[in-house]
């Protein structure tokens, strides 16, 4: 993933135009080739699961690490979707944060955004993930 924003740079694929820090644009290609790549792999899973299905490879008799790693790729896509319905810079103060390894002050940098609208951002983006899974596991 990380190799291919790269390439993407490198190639000519992406391009600064000035209009942000080369900073901001070189996480933004990266995010965007994070996308992608995770794009392709639910189409190639959503492949397999058709082509097991149409050419009846039975289901009986799957690891236990297999039916785990299900639950986690379900788990994960939980977390996405939260993470996707959230307002743009919640999501965004929450990824550079948490995904990136950066401080509030840094993604905020990033961001083009004061440290206290980061703070803020950053504040009601995890009340809002803990409120959806606290009603989540009510449910």
């Amino acid at each position: 993933m990380l190799q291919s924003a790269y390439l993407k740079v490198l190639d000519g694929g992406a391009r600064y135009d000035g209009r942000s820090s080369v900073r901001t644009w070189l996480f933004a290609v990266i995010r965007k080739s994070a996308l992608d790549a995770r794009r392709r792999r639910w189409l190639e899973v959503l492949g397999l699961g058709r082509w097991n299905h149409i050419n009846g490879v039975p289901t009986q008799g799957v690891v236990p690490e297999a039916v785990e790693a299900v639950a986690e790729r379900q788990r994960r896509g939980r977390v996405l979707q939260a993470l996707a319905e959230l307002p743009r810079r919640q999501r965004e103060v929450l990824d550079l944060v948490f995904y990136h390894g950066m401080t509030i002050a840094e993604a905020a940098e990033v961001m083009g955004v004061s440290l206290g609208a980061a703070r803020v951002h950053y504040d009601r983006g995890k009340r809002r993930l803990a409120r959806e899974f606290a009603l989540e596991d009510c449910s």
